[in-house]
């Protein structure tokens, strides 16, 4: 919830402005490493290096949660992943997922005049003036019509414009972070900005989330709000408004087991029959797009990001969860090649090296589908999985022989299915984790 947080007045939309926000925050990191070395010099270490990533932590926020949009979407991502960054930036940047500083009411009505030629009070009997939520595309304020409680999700003025320009000053900081080279992350930047693009699309948007909801109508276990086509507009989105708990909320009533594997059992299962039976994925397992209740029951109140799924990459894709082939180079190969992890370009070294390391990396990753139950509160399993992501990063026999590949369609198929291992992981959950996929 933003009760109390400060509000903005306005968001920079130009790239010049996006840029010089990100240059000062590198001068604030700079400084807070004067301080840690002269603190680490004459006392401790460890704590000078605690304040450090708590100031960076801070500074790096701030900075982003004020430029929203893709920028603060980048800390959404790296919130998920616990090996990326230490943990105050974890902690921190986890606000990202369901909490940022909100835009003031004079922007909010603004951008219902330009859409509805009136105000949320013209529209709706009631409108909350502060929002109740606010991430990194929009927020959400509460509203009554004809006695229904309503969410409405409001999207920051200018945010689908600043996509393009966030990216451009993100792609080079991302490839020397991961030693990669341009061609080799165009097809990526390219793939995430289509989907960043559709996320700022509230009429898509409104379209994938009837049309899953009404296919998902028989879920046990997993509820989804109704949308309102005539209150809704490409940057304003009305549903019903949901009841529920945020992951760490629901956590905090201290579940029993028996709840925490319901509920695991019911994420398991959405995300099953999703891509299953309808080729898409929700691809952005962040937990602020989910809430629970008290029984376990799961609502689900962002559709935004659905990755929707080729038939030919699906049938291929899936064929890796086939035990058969994991014996059989021939078989396995041939989908190495279909899927981009090698190329007939490759030299031979190449091709046998990047085998053997997607091989290892497979059984590892694809372990919970081969088995009829999988505890995720097994906490040896994902230090292997992070073990395994650090050291191949590291590696220089990867960067040596192009360290990006794999389709683009891989790329939010596995962010989905991270994301929903992590928060599996966070319920401590056990799931029959049988895969309705048909070799």
């Amino acid at each position: 919830m933003n009760y109390g947080m400060k509000e903005q007045d306005k968001i920079s939309t130009s790239k010049v402005k996006r840029a010089a926000k990100l240059i000062s925050t590198g001068a604030k990191l700079g400084g807070n490493y004067v301080k840690y070395y002269a603190k680490s010099a004459v006392g401790d270490k460890e704590a000078a290096r605690e304040q450090l990533d708590k100031d960076n932590a801070e500074d790096v926020y701030n900075s982003l949660s004020q430029l929203k949009g893709s920028a603060l979407k980048v800390a959404q991502v790296m919130s998920m992943d616990k090996n990326m960054l230490p943990k105050a930036m974890v902690d921190k940047f986890t606000l990202a997922q369901y909490s940022a500083p909100p835009l003031s009411y004079p922007l909010v009505v603004k951008t219902f005049r330009q859409y509805f030629s009136k105000t949320p009070t013209e529209l709706f009997d009631k409108f909350s003036k502060s929002a109740v939520n606010a991430a990194s595309i929009g927020q959400v304020h509460e509203a009554f019509l004809d006695g229904k409680k309503l969410a409405v999700k409001v999207q920051y003025p200018g945010i689908a414009e600043s996509v393009h320009s966030d990216l451009a000053m993100v792609k080079p900081i991302a490839m020397k972070m991961m030693g990669l080279k341009e061609k080799e992350v165009r097809i990526y930047f390219e793939e995430v900005e289509s989907k960043l693009l559709e996320e700022t699309d509230y009429e898509l948007e409104l379209k994938q989330s009837i049309e899953i909801s009404e296919a998902s109508a028989d879920l046990d276990g997993v509820h989804f709000p109704k949308y309102y086509s005539e209150l809704s507009s490409k940057r304003v989105l009305t549903m019903d408004w949901l009841e529920g708990m945020h992951l760490d909320q629901f956590l905090s009533t201290n579940p029993s087991q028996e709840t925490r594997n319901k509920a695991g059992q019911y994420l398991w299962d959405m995300y099953d029959y999703h891509i299953n039976n309808l080729l898409k994925i929700h691809a952005d397992p962040h937990p602020g797009n989910f809430l629970f209740d008290k029984d376990g029951n799961i609502g689900v109140i962002d559709f935004g990001c659905v990755k929707e799924v080729p038939e030919g990459f699906y049938r291929n894709y899936f064929q890796l969860l086939n035990p058969e082939h994991f014996n059989n180079k021939e078989k396995l190969m041939k989908l190495f090649y279909y899927l981009e992890f090698i190329y007939e370009t490759d030299t031979e070294e190449a091709k046998e090296f990047f085998y053997k390391l997607f091989k290892e990396s497979l059984y590892l990753i694809t372990l919970p589908f081969t088995v009829d139950e999988f505890d995720f509160a097994d906490e040896d399993y994902f230090t292997k999985i992070y073990a395994m992501g650090e050291q191949i990063s590291k590696s220089k026999d990867v960067r040596k022989n192009g360290a990006a590949r794999g389709s683009k369609h891989t790329l939010y198929i596995n962010r989905a299915y991270f994301g929903l291992f992590a928060i599996l992981n966070k319920l401590q959950a056990k799931v029959n984790t049988n895969c309705s996929f048909e070799f």
